[in-house]
């Protein structure tokens, strides 16, 4: 085990201290879940971090075991293929030397390692990611369109970085350039962030909309994870749910391809309602549903199964007796709201608004709840 730094939080490169096997508590805990959805696994990915191979602060085992200690199932080291701030002291003429040491330090834990790089552009393009490639470094090609058509040559999957960053977007909205419609028309550009690091652009939601592109999010993390995002108080990085048929590189990737993605940013869920109202509802078990003695109440318990708090608004026809229309269902915890049915009913469906998912700038998903009275 090394040590970091003097009062690092997290034993983070000891990977001993990793459980290897499952555990169904949920409360407070580092490693962040979700549940799985019918037909589809959900695989948590962060797919845009750096390490000192370009401008990162850690080597690349670090990388690996932070995601082990977060619970994730994929990452991928996205270096800067063009920016190489630290090759005075680490030399390193080979791209692809960040990938197989994390992918070596990988070996023995289920973390999936996805090759990918950094196209480092000005604007435009900007910054963009091509991940599930062969080489990188057959990819320093000065002209870039062709850096982009020789990412597709090698099958890759490719999204803009930031586009919402200010030192190449200086009003912070995220917008389309004609080189990037270009892009898209050739199949050159398949996703866009529209998280990065703290930030979330709605200007990058409405173009993924608007273009048929993967709905992306990522750490984008230089430093230490924990730093960066809080973690010892309780926060998290970003990441992306990758709705997968298995837990496998090439099933990410289908995933990716055909817009299964569902972005977790700051307790906030943001995707498209084919994915996003699936994932809800295996989000929130009804555990159980009984009419209190002599009364037309009924008492219902919600679990909220995830990382994730979830802010809901009732759109029933019915009211509650100890909340209002809005309340908060706290990650890893259970909440008994009481509905007054006026009448003993079998079944009772509890539509809610889910104020802290996103399906489009400006909207939120309606998910109903269905419960089943003992």
């Amino acid at each position: 085990m090394r040590t970091l730094l003097p009062g690092l939080l997290l034993s983070i490169t000891s990977f001993s201290a990793f459980p290897q096997t499952e555990d169904h508590s949920h409360k407070l805990e580092r490693a962040l879940k979700f549940p799985d959805v019918p037909g589809y696994k959900v695989m948590k990915c962060d797919l845009h971090q750096h390490t000192v191979f370009s401008d990162g602060s850690v080597w690349p085992d670090i990388r690996v075991a932070e995601a082990l200690a977060d619970g994730l199932d994929a990452i991928s080291l996205t270096e800067h293929l063009e920016y190489q701030p630290h090759k005075a002291d680490i030399p390193h003429p080979d791209r692809n030397r960040s990938y197989e040491l994390a992918l070596k330090e990988a070996k023995d834990h289920k973390l999936l390692i996805i090759r990918g790089s950094e196209i480092t552009r000005n604007m435009p393009p900007g910054h963009c990611n091509a991940i599930f490639i062969n080489d990188a470094n057959k990819m320093l090609i000065s002209d870039s369109m062709e850096v982009f058509r020789e990412a597709k040559r090698q099958s890759a999957f490719t999204f803009w970085n930031h586009p919402m960053w200010t030192r190449q977007c200086p009003d912070g909205m995220s917008t389309l350039t004609p080189m990037h419609k270009a892009l898209i028309k050739e199949k050159l550009l398949d996703g866009i962030e529209v998280v990065n690091d703290g930030s979330y652009s709605e200007e990058a939601l409405q173009i993924a909309l608007e273009n048929n592109m993967t709905i992306m999010g990522t750490s984008d993390v230089h430093q230490l994870v924990d730093w960066t995002f809080g973690v010892p108080k309780g926060g998290h990085r970003p990441i992306t749910l990758v709705f997968s048929k298995e837990a496998s590189i090439e099933s990410i990737k289908e995933g990716l391809m055909n817009h299964k993605t569902v972005v977790f940013f700051k307790d906030l869920l943001i995707g498209r309602d084919e994915v996003l109202i699936p994932l809800i509802k295996e989000s929130l078990k009804i555990n159980s549903a009984k009419y209190l003695d002599k009364t037309t109440v009924l008492e219902v318990e919600i679990e909220n199964v995830t990382s994730s708090a979830f802010t809901v608004q009732n759109k029933s026809k019915y009211s509650f007796t100890e909340h209002s229309d809005v309340l908060t269902l706290k990650p890893g915890e259970k909440t008994v709201i009481q509905v007054k049915t006026v009448y003993k009913l079998t079944n009772v469906e509890l539509p809610f608004e889910v104020l802290s998912a996103v399906n489009a700038p400006k909207s939120h998903p309606v998910v109903s709840l269905q419960v089943a009275v003992k």
